[in-house]
């Protein structure tokens, strides 16, 4: 047993797979459409849902060095990522590149834990669209009901689990069941949409700095580090810290990006390219952004879901064009985050039933469209629930907690690797090894550390639920474990 949990998949044997025609996936994926996939997917959630959250509950001002910290982890992680995915092109991501360097029961950890990034990220962004599109409604005068617009659920951090008398999200659930179906049929169609997504979020982006520039009042980042409350992660540099663990998901869909490398037509090249273009292009997005929302809206009114909606508002009846057009493209830009990490969901499920750990349902490919049809279908109807019973804050943290983990088995993995392995050819090599993957370890497990203690409480059940579904199944139909 022992030797079966680190039972390991030789980088060759990954390499094959990756070409196996009988379950191939389509490769129709340049850098481009890479570069824009990982845009669609960090471009959007962070900002247009939770930066507001971290400003007003965790770090001021000073949300804007939670942006830098989470900023340079995820970087140190993505030259992780990237080293891996040109080395080894498969879908798995995270979990193929633990198999072959960690072990079977470290694979299916991180398999496992990446659930909570990509499903519950397609989760949060969902509520997130659902309140913009609430809040487009209300401007044109049609009012939806708040019992059927907002979860029935919401935490406090004193009381806990509380009933907050609404019945279901419904507009979330909606969105998340049209882009479920896109996904179903096809990868090009995807990316097709993606690219035109992503053009009309970074072109609204734009115009909106271009008119708040103007508005911005620098007596709102004033005091730039607000006092702590005496309540750690309430402000104060332990706030900056909580806010960089919140305002990580911003940055995560870089990584997403690693789970499309068997659609990648050169994927030795392309998805570094990807992965650190659409990390950097984000990042320095997201620092102009934020100054700009801070700017005109002081942070104590940013306690909402749709911050954006509230600065835009906060500009006055001169901009009421302004306020039509932008929460139409952030309601249009949103979609290309839950399509994103949906995608990346899929993928991983598929690749760890290609290794038996899964049923061999979740491995098929549709003769037609080939995609993982009953898996993009399963995954729909998991995140429908979810998205139609969660609020917003603790599904951003619960995400995070997922993308920390895997980062951090990443980092340590490329270690690992270059000592037992170091005459592999990389197509792609991460600098100063072993300091970059040491570093990037530590930050990603001090990030974990300061999050709130129910999402470490949610973290251990549902790896507790994985480990039961590894050890009733997935130990028995290992085709590592049990060759043909």
């Amino acid at each position: 047993m022992s030797r079966g949990l680190f039972a390991k998949k030789s980088i060759s044997a990954l390499v094959a797979e990756a070409t196996d025609s009988k379950h191939a996936l389509k490769r129709t994926l340049g850098p481009l459409n890479l570069t824009t996939m990982g845009v669609g997917a960090i471009i959007g959630a962070g900002f247009f849902v939770l930066t507001g959250q971290a400003a007003a509950v965790n770090a001021g001002p000073a949300v804007l060095l939670s942006f830098a910290i989470a900023a340079l982890i995820c970087f140190f992680s993505a030259l992780c990522y990237a080293e891996f995915a040109s080395l080894i092109p498969i879908a798995g991501s995270a979990y193929s590149y633990a198999y072959a360097t960690m072990g079977e029961f470290a694979a299916w950890s991180i398999g496992w834990g990446l659930t909570l990034e990509y499903l519950f990220s397609a989760a949060t962004v969902s509520v997130g669209w659902s309140a913009y599109f609430v809040s487009l409604l209300r401007d044109i005068g049609i009012r939806i009901p708040e019992q059927f617009c907002n979860a029935p659920l919401a935490y406090d951090d004193v009381l806990g689990w509380v009933a907050s008398g609404n019945i279901l999200n419904v507009p979330a659930m909606l969105i998340t069941a049209v882009i479920g179906y896109m996904i179903s049929v096809g990868i090009q169609t995807a990316a097709i949409v993606n690219n035109l997504l992503v053009i009309i979020k970074m072109g609204v982006i734009l115009l909106f700095i271009a008119c708040g520039v103007a508005y911005i009042n620098w007596d709102h980042l004033h005091p730039f580090i607000p006092e702590n409350t005496g309540v750690f992660g309430h402000f104060g540099w332990s706030g900056i810290l909580r806010g960089a663990g919140i305002v990580f998901f911003a940055f995560i869909g870089f990584d997403a990006v690693s789970t499309l490398a068997q659609e990648s037509r050169n994927p030795q090249k392309d998805m570094p390219i990807g992965m650190l273009g659409s990390l950097g292009i984000s990042t320095f997005t997201y620092i102009i952004v934020a100054v700009v929302l801070l700017g005109v809206v002081g942070y104590s009114q940013l306690n909402v879901p749709d911050p954006m909606a509230v600065a835009v508002n906060a500009l006055g009846p001169n901009f009421v064009w302004l306020r039509y057009i932008i929460k139409i493209a952030i309601i249009i830009g949103l979609c290309s985050v839950i399509l994103v990490m949906m995608l990346g969901q899929t993928r991983i499920f598929y690749t760890m039933a290609q290794d038996g750990l899964l049923p061999k349902v979740f491995g098929k490919t549709h003769p037609k469209f080939k995609t993982p049809m009953f898996t993009s279908i399963l995954i729909t109807m998991v995140a429908i629930v979810i998205t139609g019973l969660f609020p917003v804050g603790i599904l951003g943290q619960v995400t995070n907690m997922g993308a920390l983990l895997a980062f951090m088995i990443v980092c340590l993995g490329i270690w690992v690797l270059r000592r037992k392995q170091p005459h592999l050819h990389r197509p792609f090599k991460t600098p100063w090894v072993p300091f970059i993957p040491i570093i990037g370890a530590l930050s990603c497990l001090v990030l974990m550390l300061a999050l709130a203690w129910v999402t470490w409480v949610q973290l251990i059940l549902w790896m507790a639920i994985g480990y039961m579904v590894y050890f009733l199944y997935g130990v028995k139909h290992s085709l590592v474990r049990n060759p043909k």
